[in-house]
């Protein structure tokens, strides 16, 4: 956990700890998920969370933290629809009586996750609650605290189509959603759909063209910082790597045994190889159905 503060905002970091997975990688290591951020940030009475988790037992124990810091929870932010990011507003919502506020974009999104829940994240993970998609839109995408605007940025394609961030210019911070990474490995099959990595790199832009000191990456290892400068250049890099590898290596575990002696430390080596086998299935099966290439890649 991590935490920031100036004389009237405040902001704090909660790791979510992966859910339980079966199955094992190439390497032999039980599959597991990657640490998920949730951030609060509150001024002397409200606050504001972004990014719930994915289970019950998640947003319970985020719950409890959340009632710890004694503040009236008024609005949960999304900045994507990747349903780890939302699945538990739900239970949030009922115990807080916050409203949930999005994009228009991730709004849709968050619908297409519903949709592919007894496709995808029923098969693999239990305890999800019900997942009604509730969210609503915000005037010029801003919402309030306290007196302080806060800005949803629009940012383009990166891990999934119609990502944001959450600005909060008087905390020189930017919540990142999956846009940028810290210590965790990338979710890369985006790529796939898009073809390349230039939105990718094009959202980073935006996001540095925001001027944050502070970031917190939706994916990240806590005992790394939030320093700005530096989560960019990790997350540049990485992609910069993966593209490169992508021309050198010729199949998938070839490509996941590279990126792990690049960054043995980094965590979430199951979105590592659901990525390479995602990005090079598409490479070897042309024909085949992209939707499926992801599905049976995930399984």
């Amino acid at each position: 956990m991590t935490s920031t503060a100036t004389r009237t905002l405040s902001y704090e970091v909660f790791i979510n700890e992966p859910a339980p997975q079966d199955g094992v990688l190439p390497n032999g290591e039980p599959k597991r998920f990657s640490p998920q951020a949730s951030t609060l940030i509150y001024g002397r009475e409200d606050a504001i969370l972004t990014d719930p988790p994915l289970t019950t037992d998640q947003a319970r124990v985020l719950g409890d933290w959340i009632a710890s810091k004694d503040r009236n929870l008024t609005d949960i932010v999304v900045t994507h629809g990747h349903g780890d990011h939302w699945f538990a507003a739900g239970p949030l919502v009922e115990r807080f009586g916050a409203r949930v506020v999005a994009s228009a974009g991730t709004i849709a999104q968050m619908h297409g996750n519903v949709a592919t829940r007894p496709l995808l994240w029923d098969r693999i993970y239990t305890g999800i609650p019900p997942t009604p998609v509730t969210a609503v839109t915000a005037p010029d995408n801003r919402v309030t605290l306290e007196g302080h605007d806060l800005a949803i940025v629009e940012v383009g394609s990166t891990d999934s189509d119609d990502t944001t961030v959450l600005h909060v210019p008087d905390l020189d911070l930017v919540v990142a959603g999956d846009v940028i990474y810290t210590g965790v490995h990338l979710y890369l099959a985006q790529i796939a759909v898009n073809g390349g990595f230039g939105p990718w790199r094009q959202a980073i832009d935006t996001v540095e063209s925001l001027r944050p000191r502070h970031i917190v990456a939706g994916h990240q290892d806590s005992r790394r910082d939030d320093d700005a400068v530096r989560t960019i250049a990790e997350t540049r890099e990485y992609l910069d790597d993966a593209e490169e590898l992508l021309d050198t290596q010729h199949g998938a575990v070839d490509f996941f045994d590279a990126k792990i002696a690049r960054y043995p430390d980094h965590l979430g080596r199951t979105i590592l190889w659901i990525g390479a086998n995602i990005l090079y299935g598409a490479r070897e099966h042309p024909d085949r159905d992209l939707r499926e290439i992801i599905v049976s890649a995930w399984l």
